[in-house]
């Protein structure tokens, strides 16, 4: 591969399967752009500045081809690991098989010795006599043939171990490398704090990581790293009907009513345990080379809300929708609903737990009268996991529904889950249905470092009665962070004329103003970035080696601009409470009079979630394990039987506006006819 490296000129230059960028103003500084999008930056000494360079591309180059090799290898799926057979049991039938294959060679000497020795045998047909010797000797190929293929098998066998031997090896190999390399980026991070880096790691090529403090430790460090079923193992935690429930003050159920709306609670019956004595890159390194879905967290990486809870979260800021409806203009009420579609995903900011893996018919539902609607979620599927949900107006002006399947990539240092599925709001008073997808989350930082988390990519809102779109931008942090949270947008109408810009922070707040007004305020930015960019390149003394933070965590406000949706603070007490918004902490509050009412495969009842809620980590972890072992026996009885999954809310069919595969809701779950529900917990 050619590396193109020439000292002094600005290169750039693919690297298995990375990018390097050297800077033609600074000979000392290149950075690489890795598959993830992630960019990293580095400054080699400023004595012999040719070999050293070379030495490092040459380097990272042999480190890229070796990691991309054994890491791209293929994997089993789920149903094919559970299918394939063990070494074991290929033993155990092949000693089966050749016993039969002795005794079918002694029955058939027996049976012809007894044919020559019986005085019958004169008085019997040439054409008989013929068929026994062709029947036996048949058989006897038979067993010649059998004899083979077992013979065969064992040198299988043989093989198949000679091969586990060599990726075990390997295994070993890249376990020791990233263990290394992890270690070394610690050592790294540590040593930029204090001021001098380690000799033990760097010594005459020494080079210094220009982006690693500000990256993990400053200028992200508020950002939350949560991504929706990521990272976690086939099924999730639980115990019996008995302990689903704590009495008093462990429920943490609200007070009765206040001006008769139902008081709800403000804080969690104990506060979250401190992770840092545990380490992710623990867990990770023993799972090298497995999927993803697979690999087995501990209970101390999560927050106390099963993922379909945490899909409800899409519901606090309701509001918008019930002031969408409100709207006669078609533009204004776009407005509404894309500034929902933003509210729906803030709540993950800061929130570094994951929510439980829901198990297979596990259930969830949302009564809230102040807010205006109810909810209904069931998890329908396991592999891959899809979560439904279907919430509806108490008025009856909206319905809001949809399914989930978040496609996770694990990219070394980064987990990315792209959340498939529609997401549909109908606004019954206008005979209107507009439909959309989620951006794409990323956490960072997965091995070492502070995790955080950015939301990007497109999000196309189509209001399909009128034609008109809403392309909102959710925008990557970028090299120096400028663009750290940010959204923006125009609402098109079908022929796609700009009738509004909408711009803001999915972590703050969105603003629209008039299209013509934001171009040229865009214009003029860009323009004064660029001074400042060739101002910083005349002076190259004041470059700095780290990323600096955004500009600033408020949105200017363009004048002309009004204000469509700003998050709500979050309680005091939330840094405690696993940075949970308000709404967010009542989700799984239960009373008595609730209990009797939900059914038995309600999320509230999961007593793994309600263990950790109480602060009882031992006794989450128990339950965990025994749920995992008990949704995979229940698993492998349904294959065995050839019994399919039956769902209970939810049916399989096109979503009827965009034609796209959904899951849609089937009706009679607020019936309260909860007979014959699968006993998953």
């Amino acid at each position: 591969m050619n590396l193109g490296r020439t000292p002094f000129s600005s290169t750039i230059t693919v690297v298995t399967p990375a990018l390097i960028r050297v800077k033609s103003t600074d000979s000392c500084l290149f950075f690489i752009k890795c598959f993830d999008d992630t960019i990293h930056g580095f400054r080699v000494p400023k004595n012999s500045l040719q070999q050293s360079r070379e030495d490092w591309l040459e380097a990272i180059e042999d480190h890229s081809a070796y990691s991309t090799h054994y890491c791209s290898q293929d994997q089993l799926t789920d149903d094919e690991e559970e299918d394939a057979i063990s070494a074991v049991d290929l033993k155990e039938s092949l000693e089966k098989a050749r016993t039969c294959q002795q005794k079918l060679d002694r029955e058939i000497s027996t049976f012809l010795k007894m044919i020559k020795e019986c005085d019958m045998a004169k008085d019997m047909l040439p054409s008989f006599l013929q068929k026994v010797e062709v029947v036996s000797e048949a058989s006897r190929e038979t067993c010649v043939a059998l004899s083979d293929c077992l013979n065969l098998f064992t040198k299988q066998e043989g093989v198949r171990n000679f091969k586990l031997e060599q990726e075990q090896e390997k295994n070993k190999i890249l376990s020791e490398a990233l263990e290394t390399l992890a270690t070394e980026h610690h050592e790294l991070e540590r040593s930029l704090v204090e001021g001098s880096p380690p000799r033990s790691i760097l010594s005459e090529d020494e080079f210094y990581d220009a982006l690693s403090e500000s990256e993990s430790e400053r200028s992200l460090s508020r950002l939350e790293a949560a991504t929706a079923c990521s990272l976690d193992e086939e099924g999730e935690h639980l115990s019996s009907r008995k302990h689903r429930m704590s009495e008093g003050k462990d429920c943490g159920g609200g007070d009765a009513l206040s001006n008769g709306i139902k008081k709800h609670r403000t804080s969690l019956p104990s506060p979250m345990f401190s992770r840092n004595d545990f380490s992710i890159w623990s867990i990770l390194r023993k799972c090298i080379g497995m999927e993803l879905s697979k690999i087995t967290m501990p209970v101390i990486f999560n927050e106390p809300l099963s993922f379909l809870q945490r899909l409800t979260e899409y519901m606090e800021h309701t509001y918008l929708i019930h002031k969408a409806s409100s709207f006669s203009d078609s533009v204004e009420r776009m407005q509404c609903v894309a500034a929902f579609a933003v509210s729906a995903v803030a709540s993950q900011w800061e929130r570094t737990g994951k929510p439980f893996n829901p198990l297979l018919g596990e259930t969830y539902e949302l009564v809230r009268d102040d807010l205006g609607f109810r909810l209904i979620s069931e998890q329908v599927s396991h592999h891959p996991p899809i979560s439904a949900f279907h919430a509806e107006g108490l008025n009856n002006d909206f319905i809001f529904h949809g399914s989930i399947y978040p496609k996770l990539k694990f990219w070394g240092k980064s987990v990315e889950a792209e959340p498939k599925g529609t997401i549909t709001l109908e606004l019954l008073e206008h005979s209107e249905a507009y439909t959309w997808t989620n951006p794409t989350c990323c956490v960072h930082n997965i091995i070492v470092g502070k995790l955080w988390i950015e939301q990007y990519g497109n999000v196309e809102i189509t209001n399909h009665k009128t034609g008109d779109k809403c392309v909102l931008n959710f925008k990557p942090c970028g090299l120096f962070g400028k663009e750290l949270h940010k959204v923006e947008g125009y609402i098109q109408d079908k022929s796609k004329k700009k009738l509004c810009a909408l711009y803001g922070k999915w972590t703050e707040c969105l603003y629209s103003v008039d299209p013509a007004t934001f171009d040229a305020y865009k214009k003029n930015d860009k323009k004064n970035t660029e001074e400042k960019k060739n101002s910083k390149q005349m002076s190259t003394s004041e470059e700095s080696d780290e990323m600096p933070m955004p500009d600033s965590e408020s949105v200017f406000v363009i004048p002309g601009s009004v204000l469509l949706w700003r998050i709500a603070p979050r309680p005091p007490n939330s840094a405690q409470m696993y940075n949970f918004t308000s709404f967010a902490m009542v989700l799984n509050e239960v009373d008595k009079d609730m209990e009797s009412v939900i059914p038995k495969t309600d999320c509230r009842l999961r007593p793994d979630i309600r263990a950790m809620e109480n602060g009882e980590i031992d006794q989450a972890s128990e339950e965990k394990k025994r749920l995992e072992e008990k949704q995979r026996a229940a698993r492998k009885n349904r294959s065995k039987s050839e019994e399919d999954w039956k769902t209970r809310w939810f049916h399989q069919g096109p979503n009827p506006y965009n034609g796209a595969q959904d899951w849609l809701y089937s009706g009679s779950y607020w019936d309260r006819n909860y007979f014959n529900l699968p006993d998953i917990y």
